[in-house]
């Protein structure tokens, strides 16, 4: 993959998703300067930063219908009872992409509402 795709997610989720880049180093496990670098199109993530980076990418993507891009931060940033009381940002950075969108998912469902 080009680096451009990545700075793109990276890009993308700072902005549609309002989170800092301290935000999406913790979610991969990144380094700040590497996650400035990743937006600046200096250096591309690979390995797991780089799946960590697509799967942020991706609850970004899916809680901006839901929730609204204002929330992302507060709903990702705050313990969910079906985590565990457990911050979607610290599942995810441990590889719980798929717990956190089970969670997304019953969001996503019309008898959520």
């Amino acid at each position: 993959m080009k680096t451009t795709a990545y700075a793109d997610d990276a890009r993308y989720v700072r902005q549609i998703g309002r989170l800092s880049d301290r935000d999406i180093a913790r979610a991969t496990g990144a380094g700040l300067s590497t996650v400035r670098a990743w937006v600046r199109r200096t250096r591309r993530p690979s390995g797991i930063r780089a799946q960590r980076l697509l799967e942020l990418s991706a609850v970004v993507h899916r809680l901006a219908v839901i929730v609204g891009e204002d929330y992302i931060p507060v709903w990702i940033n705050n313990p969910v009872l079906a985590l565990g009381d457990n911050k979607p940002i610290d599942v995810l950075a441990g590889g719980g992409y798929r717990r956190v969108s089970r969670v997304i998912s019953e969001l996503e469902a019309p008898t959520f509402s």
